[in-house]
């Protein structure tokens, strides 16, 4: 199938300092692409993936897994690390969760992690049911587009395959019992009404967690889908201090086109 216009993966050939940025369940990279263009313009190299089964119907998200999905993001990073001197990887929601597996596993090979409503577990009554469920019922209701901002919207769809449903379960389940691995920098940014990932989530990830330097930021005028909502434009500027902070040389390499 054809990849959603709007839906493609980006990639940004910068300076010495890589960004990693991972999309989230269901969703794809058009939810990423205004911050990972604002780090493009300031130098930096970028790599947003789409990750297999997103971006074209539900139905191919169907037949994947949260080993498809992770292995798509730690090619992506072997990349980055090959081509720059530092690394950093970020995410919203699941993606949130990739990127701090690919801290876990990675460890010295990621300088700093930037999450955006990290989720860390599945929630409600049906999760239990999901092991049995997914064989009697193909889908449920999707959980794109939690944006405060009118006229904001988020390319996803529209349905949620209890398959993947499943299989992102098993994943928050085993990243649990893995994020006292994690030990970079950390900036966690949440949102004060999220109606997708609770806050519950982001408190676990910061009481898991081994870093030491941990930063965690508010967003009081958006919701899930924070990186196209009201607090957009913080993320940003919040995430690109941060990368600065702990790789100096960023700002100084010069800005680039975007494209």
């Amino acid at each position: 199938m054809p990849v959603l216009p709007g839906a493609e993966p980006y990639r940004h050939e910068g300076g010495e300092t890589g960004v990693l940025l991972c999309h989230g369940f269901t969703g794809s990279p058009q939810s990423l692409r205004p911050w990972a263009e604002h780090h493009a313009a300031h130098g930096l190299t970028v790599s947003l993936p789409l990750l297999p089964g997103h971006g074209t119907r539900w139905e191919d998200m169907q037949v994947t897994g949260w080993q498809d999905w992770y292995a798509q993001v730690d090619r992506e990073l072997r990349l980055l690390a090959d081509r720059c001197s530092r690394v950093f990887v970020g995410g919203l929601s699941m993606g949130g969760a990739l990127a701090l597996r690919l801290a876990a596993r990675h460890g010295e090979r990621v300088t700093g992690v930037v999450v955006v409503n990290p989720a860390n577990r599945v929630h409600g009554l049906s999760a239990y049911a999901l092991p049995a469920a997914r064989h009697l019922v193909r889908t449920r209701r999707g959980i794109a587009g939690d944006i405060a901002k009118g006229g904001a919207a988020e390319l996803g769809y529209d349905r949620v395959p209890l398959h993947a449903a499943h299989s992102l379960r098993v994943f928050l389940r085993r990243l649990d019992g893995e994020l006292p691995q994690v030990t970079q920098p950390l900036l966690l940014l949440r949102s004060a009404r999220d109606h997708v990932v609770p806050a519950a989530d982001s408190a676990r990830v910061l009481s898991r967690i081994s870093s030491v330097d941990v930063t965690e930021v508010v967003l009081e005028q958006s919701y899930h889908v924070a990186t196209l909502d009201h607090d957009a434009d913080r993320i940003f500027e919040e995430s690109l201090a941060f990368i600065g902070r702990l790789a100096p040389s960023v700002g100084k390499e010069g800005t680039a086109a975007v494209g």
